[in-house]
């Protein structure tokens, strides 16, 4: 028994020891990655963005290409799966895109893609996404690529010598150490960088040990490149938490007397993320804290900006998160920031959505574009009610159309209901706080349609 229980210690100490040396960071360009993150943003279905400007200003922009990329709007390359026995929305699903840009960033061209992503997606689709980017190549060339080669390729050796001092791993071993995740060394982690032009916005995003991030060639400062990069490692890093841990966290918030409890950890992990990348590691490579905003949503921004000293408290004593950390996190939120529960476009950021009418499911994210989380059903019954019931997100039910069979449905479903009795043949929208601590929003739609409802909608 002695030995056994030495040679555990041994092989703890090795572990951490190597994680310690620090995480071997790779830097590349990956063209076949950067074709594919082109023809995505020339969808249909991609917000206004550089790459389209580009591309409709181009001699590409003929019918030729337009079917083409009206084929790729057609492709359905996403499948995904939930790990249900974890805390809900605190590990992410797995995807086949993910798995598919991942192989995209590994591979050297689209050939040796296609071989590694057989039986990702069905064949039919897999050989027709292919095709597309190979149509694309030239394009992606010609309009992006070469007029700033020299530039990116500047920039892509300096991060890679960043990589190559070892600061990436440094930061990677903070993050590791505070999240308690759960890591191998001999895992390296793939960034893959590709250019844009014409503006000074960029985007990262990261999965399984790979990061996608864009680089603006004109971008004079790095820093803010960088953090915005190790921002989504360690959204990577909270993800890795043992079921254990999560299940710890979770039992914390949950046994927290708070009512702002739930709506605070629904801002947790994005707010640790900023803190953290945009905060901490922004400050550690500039030698100055950031002034400007660190996230684009304030309530991020302020949450992250306001457990800031006490993240740092725990990085400088080499802590992990904890009970502690969650409690003083919850009474940062309840003192400073409780009046965000009657914002609307803060607790609509994550929301379960059901509406006997499929169209409104658009006025809902026109309305309130940023999500965290989402899930949309397109049927009133008791399934999917059940399925809302189970969701501790906002919850919104969008009646249309037998107005009254579908209200005294959801009176049977939800108990809070109990005593609610409202007039089904008018318009009405009605709020109520559920024992899980979030919200039910019922809008009744008779005359009035859903964006009037949404403009109108006071939460009690």
């Amino acid at each position: 028994m002695k030995k056994t229980i030495c040679l555990f210690f041994l092989v703890f100490v090795i572990c951490w020891s190597g994680l310690a040396q620090g995480v071997r960071f790779h830097v590349k360009f990956s063209e076949p990655l950067a074709d594919f993150q082109f023809l995505d943003n020339l969808s249909a279905n991609a917000p206004p963005n550089i790459f389209k400007t580009t591309f409709n200003a181009s001699k590409f922009n003929v019918e030729k290409y337009k079917h083409l990329i009206a084929e790729y709007d057609q492709l359905n390359i996403d499948y995904g799966y939930e790990y249900t026995n974890y805390p809900y929305a605190q590990k992410i699903g797995g995807s086949t895109a993910s798995l598919l840009k991942r192989n995209l960033i590994n591979s050297s061209s689209i050939s040796e893609f296609k071989l590694a992503s057989i039986g990702i997606i069905p064949n039919t689709d897999l050989f027709k996404l292919c095709n597309l980017l190979i149509a694309f190549e030239p394009v992606y060339q010609e309009l992006l690529y070469q007029p700033c080669k020299e530039k990116f390729e500047r920039q892509l050796n300096a991060i890679s010598n960043l990589a190559d001092s070892g600061k990436l791993s440094h930061f990677f071993n903070i993050g590791f150490k505070f999240y308690h995740s759960s890591w191998d060394e001999q895992i390296p982690f793939t960034i893959a960088l590709y250019p844009l032009v014409g503006t000074l916005h960029f985007s990262a995003t990261a999965f399984y040990n790979n990061a996608a991030v864009s680089v603006p060639v004109d971008l004079k400062d790095n820093n803010k490149l960088i953090s915005v990069m190790i921002h989504e490692i360690f959204h990577i890093l909270y993800d890795e938490e043992s079921i254990d841990l999560k299940k710890r966290i979770e039992n914390t918030f949950l046994n927290n007397p708070s009512k702002n409890s739930r709506y605070a950890y629904l801002l947790l992990n994005e707010a640790l993320a900023t803190s953290l990348g945009n905060g901490y590691v922004f400050a550690q490579l500039k030698g100055t804290e950031d002034t400007a905003s660190w996230y684009r949503r304030p309530y991020t921004n302020l949450m992250a900006r306001k457990i800031y000293p006490l993240l740092k408290t725990y990085i400088a004593t080499g802590k992990s998160i904890d009970g502690d950390f969650i409690n003083q996190y919850i009474q940062f939120f309840d003192e400073n920031f409780a009046g965000w529960l009657k914002k609307k476009d803060f607790i609509m950021a994550d929301r379960y959505v059901i509406a006997d009418n499929a169209d409104n499911f658009n006025e809902i994210d026109q309305s309130y574009p940023y999500r965290s989380m989402s899930a949309y059903d397109p049927e009133i019954t008791t399934i999917s009610i059940e399925k809302m019931k189970r969701a501790p997100i906002t919850k919104i039910v969008i009646i249309s159309k037998n107005n009254r069979a579908e209200i005294e449905l959801l009176k049977k479903q939800f108990t809070a209901l109990k005593n609610w009795h409202p007039i089904s043949r008018a318009d009405f929208f009605y709020t109520v706080f559920l024992p899980d601590k979030t919200y039910l929003i019922i809008l009744n739609n008779v005359k009035k349609n859903t964006a009037e409802q949404l403009n109108a909608l006071k939460i009690q």
